[in-house]
């Protein structure tokens, strides 16, 4: 009679939480009384809901933490505290420590002998929460496997540095605990396919986040006791002087994670809480890419494509920091890539190496910059010319006078539109009948993120939600996608990115309205009129598609 009664206390507790509606409530006790199975079980069992939810609930009710791994990230410093052989036996997982209490993931959290044992082996206090039998496990086996992979001799190159000559400097930097905690770092950004890592001190602790299709998320915070020695640990990888703390450096390093080696670029920056680092994971599959793997509508990618395919004139890619112009233009060279074609380049800094291709360093303070290397370039008789970046009216102007004289010369340009581009290269000095003439195309981008396959959700928008985005009163979608959030997306509901274009051909009309001193604007209305879609545009139709949505097209587009 107790087991029924304690059965029913827990169905009106899941009702009440909306877990189950009163009709499952109903169907599940049915089944209850007739074999007497745990009601938990039998909504399980039915498909009702979840273990999790029901756990969830049950733990609201007794006062306890649920821990659900789809949002939660276990803490390394936990994870390091903690023997895996422990966590098996008794089926737990750490998840954080703070203030001398160690933080586990139970499933059965009124596990005394566990309890005991874990307080005796990791010196802390135990504060223990709820999580299922499967999840815990499964994030064991993740988590401890990255832990595990992660060993410092991976770290290439690092071999030639001499830790006794470092000693005096970096203290514990090269102990295994902290070598293992950084490889960790970074071995758990590559798995969560981040493109950035952001080591950041805090008042009172270190912050770590990765920034994972266009968008920073913690990933961890380490005490404030272990700063010094993993920020000195990044700098002894990257070769950068650990015993200068005041002004910037960059370095770079190549690290293997799990069999593939993966080069980064390392920059520090003083704060008023010391140092911080950023490492960005430079992926050399990115610039395998082709046209068609970066989310051109067709009419798009066939602008830009009988553009670049002419045999000179000047491509220009535009858009913010990040938005994805390297990998356009990279794109765009693989195509053109052939033994009869001579491409050389000038980059700042040269992030990829592409067989077949001549590339070149900038180094200002050797002198070289982009307008000297442009110069150079044109007595070594090239067919194709990439520059880096538009930075200054002299590389401008050599970079268009090449375009003149029988080259084809790709760059990037620091503009908020495609029309931008024109008028931006007239205001920083070159002839308006010049960039007329030598200009055949402009391309701007932004990056969004693609929705997760795996999770997103189908639903009818309301009209005048649809309107003020920006789609067209008389061409509304009946249905688009929405985010939601699984494991293989890590809970945001995105996975991967896509960029968003708008392609300029540089028309007989926009030349005369550039050289009539035409704005940005007057120039962007013409376009639009002779078939260029503008970014919103581009990105909304990818709603429509049901690639993204209209949040993440807001989000990226103004």
């Amino acid at each position: 009679m107790a087991v029924a009664e304690a059965g029913q206390r827990l169905g009106q507790l899941l009702m009440r939480a909306g877990v189950v509606t009163e009709r499952q409530l109903a169907d599940a006790l049915e089944v209850h009384k007739a074999t007497g199975e745990r009601l938990g079980r039998i909504i399980v069992d039915l498909g009702y809901a979840t273990q999790g939810a029901i756990l969830s609930v049950m733990a609201t009710q007794i006062g306890i933490e649920y821990f659900d791994f789809t949002v939660t990230n276990p803490d390394p410093n936990a994870v390091a505290a903690v023997p895996r052989e422990l966590a098996e036996r008794y089926t737990l997982m750490p998840i954080t420590i703070a203030d001398g209490v160690l933080v586990v993931a139970m499933a059965d959290p009124q596990n005394v002998l566990a309890l005991d044992d874990l307080r005796i082996i990791t010196g802390h206090e135990i504060r223990a929460g709820i999580s299922t039998k499967d999840d815990i496990l499964g994030a064991v086996e993740e988590y401890y496997k990255i832990a595990e992979r992660s060993d410092p001799g991976d770290f290439i190159g690092s071999d030639d540095i001499d830790d006794a000559e470092l000693e005096s400097l970096t203290g514990v930097a090269t102990d295994a605990p902290i070598v293992k905690l950084v490889n960790y770092i970074i071995t758990k950004a590559v798995s969560e396919r981040a493109s950035d890592i952001h080591i950041e001190p805090q008042e009172t602790d270190l912050r770590v986040r990765f920034r994972v299709d266009g968008v920073l998320h913690e990933a961890m915070r380490s005490p404030r006791t272990v700063q010094a020695s993993i920020i000195s640990r990044f700098k002894i990888m990257a070769d950068m002087d650990i015993a200068e703390t005041r002004k910037p450096q960059d370095g770079h390093c190549a690290v293997t994670v799990a069999g593939r080696t993966i080069d980064f670029r390392v920059s520090s920056l003083p704060t008023v809480y010391g140092e911080r680092v950023v490492l960005r994971i430079l992926r050399k599959d990115a610039i395998l890419l082709q046209l068609s793997d970066l989310g051109f509508l067709p009419s798009s990618l066939e602008r830009f494509e009988s553009s670049f395919r002419k045999p000179y004139g000047a491509i220009l890619v535009t858009g913010p920091t990040g938005s994805g112009k390297s990998t356009s233009l990279y794109a765009a060279i693989n195509v053109l890539n052939s033994p009869d074609k001579h491409i050389i380049t000038a980059e700042d800094p040269v992030e990829y190496r592409v067989p077949g291709i001549n590339q070149c360093q900038v180094n200002v303070k050797a002198g070289l910059t982009f307008a000297r290397a442009l110069r150079s370039f044109l007595r070594c008789s090239p067919d194709i010319i990439l520059v880096g970046e538009i930075r200054d009216q002299e590389t401008a102007r050599i970079g268009i006078e090449s375009a003149l004289t029988g080259h084809l010369v790709l760059s990037t340009l620091h503009t908020n539109d495609a029309a931008g581009a024109v008028t931006r290269l007239v205001e920083m000095g070159v002839e308006p009948f010049l960039v007329a003439s030598a200009v055949d195309c402009v391309l701007a981008q932004r990056l969004a993120r693609r929705l997760c396959s795996s999770c997103k959700d189908e639903y009818e928008p309301k009209p005048q939600t649809l309107i003020d985005a920006g789609f067209a009163a008389d061409n509304l979608p009946e249905r688009i996608f929405k985010a939601v959030g699984c494991k293989k997306c890590g809970g945001t509901g995105y996975l991967g990115r896509m960029g968003v274009h708008e392609v300029l051909l540089v028309s007989e009309e926009i030349g005369r309205l550039t050289v009539t001193g035409a704005t940005a604007e007057e120039i962007k209305r013409t376009a639009i009129a002779e078939g260029m879609l503008t970014l919103k545009q581009d990105g909304l139709e990818k709603v429509r598609m049901g690639v993204t949505s209209v949040e993440e097209i807001l989000r990226v587009i103004v």
